[in-house]
C-alpha cells in the first residue's frame, strides 16, 4: 500500500497571484506538443515549416480550453455550473473533459487548415502523437489536485486517500493514456503513412485504454453508472471514438491516399 503524498495544489504564489501544478500541466503539455512537432516540422520531405508549428498550436490551444471546459460542463459538471456560473470560467481549479476538447480542437484546427489551403485530414494526421503529452501532464495534474480517484481496492499498489486504499487511476491513465499512447502513435508516425491511419490509430488506442481504466474508475457521484452496475459515461463517450478509429483505418488501408504532410 501506498499513502497519497498530500501534495500542495499551488505550486507557486506570487502575491495575491497562485499557481497550480494543474494549470503547469496544460502548459507542459502544450510545450511538449509544439517541441515535437517542430521537429517532425524538420524532417527532410516534411510539406510543414516551423510558423505553421506555432500558429497550429496557439489554435489547438484555444480549441482544448474552450472544448474541454465546456464538454466537463456538459457531460459532468451541469450541477455544479447551475449552482455557481462563475466556475464555468475556473478552469486552473479542473475539470476538463477529454471528449469536450477533442471536440474543441478538430474544429479549431478545421479553421486553421481552411485558412492555410491544407486538407484537414492531413492536418489532424500531423497532429496525432501530440495529444498525448498533455493527456499525460493533465492526469498526473488530476493526481497532484487529488481528484479522479478509482474504486477502492487491496491491491499492493493501491494509494491511502482519505481513510480508504483506492486504485491511483489518474496515474494509470497518465501511463496509458499518456506515455503509452505517445509512444505508439509516435513510432507508427515515424514514416509516411496513408491518410487518415494516424489519426485512426490515436483514436482506436486512446478510446480503448479510457473504456479499461473506466472499470477502476469511480464514476461521477450526480451521474453514476448508467446502465449494467459498470457503465460509465466515459465508456459512453469513449466508444464512438474505438468505431471511428477503426472506420478510419478500414478506409485507409483500403484507399491508400497518400498524406499531404510529405513532399
Amino acid at each position: 500500500m501506498l499513502v497519497y503524498p498530500e501534495i500542495d495544489p499551488i505550486a507557486l504564489s506570487l502575491g495575491p497571484v497562485h499557481v497550480r501544478w494543474y494549470g503547469l500541466m496544460y502548459v507542459l503539455g502544450f510545450l511538449g506538443g509544439w517541441w515535437v512537432a517542430r521537429r517532425r516540422a524538420a524532417l527532410p520531405g516534411s510539406t510543414w515549416k516551423p510558423v505553421d508549428v506555432d500558429d497550429l498550436i496557439f489554435f489547438a490551444a484555444l480549441g482544448v480550453i474552450i472544448g474541454g471546459r465546456l464538454g466537463w460542463i456538459l457531460f459532468y459538471g451541469s450541477g455544479s455550473a447551475a449552482a455557481d456560473p462563475l466556475s464555468v470560467l475556473k478552469v486552473w481549479q479542473g475539470g476538463m473533459s477529454f471528449h469536450g476538447g477533442l471536440i474543441g480542437v478538430l474544429v479549431a484546427i478545421a479553421v486553421f487548415a481552411r485558412r492555410r489551403g491544407r486538407n484537414v485530414m492531413d492536418v489532424f494526421d500531423f497532429t496525432a502523437p501530440l495529444p498525448a503529452i498533455g493527456l499525460g501532464a493533465g492526469r498526473i495534474g488530476n493526481f497532484i489536485n487529488g481528484e479522479l480517484w478509482g474504486k477502492p481496492t487491496d491491491v499492493p499498489w493501491g494509494v491511502l486517500f482519505d481513510g480508504q486504499v483506492r486504485h491511483a487511476s489518474q496515474l494509470y491513465e497518465a501511463l496509458l493514456e499518456g506515455l503509452v499512447l505517445f509512444l505508439i502513435v509516435y513510432w507508427f508516425t515515424s514514416r509516411p503513412r496513408s491518410r487518415l491511419a494516424p489519426s485512426g490509430l490515436f483514436l482506436l488506442c486512446y478510446g480503448t485504454f479510457r473504456f479499461l481504466i473506466e472499470f477502476v474508475r469511480l464514476p461521477d457521484a450526480d451521474i453514476g453508472y448508467l446502465a449494467f452496475g459498470w457503465l460509465t459515461m466515459g465508456q459512453v463517450l469513449s466508444l464512438p471514438m474505438i468505431v471511428a478509429g477503426l472506420a478510419m483505418l478500414a478506409w485507409a488501408a483500403r484507399v491508400r491516399q497518400p498524406s499531404g504532410n510529405y513532399a
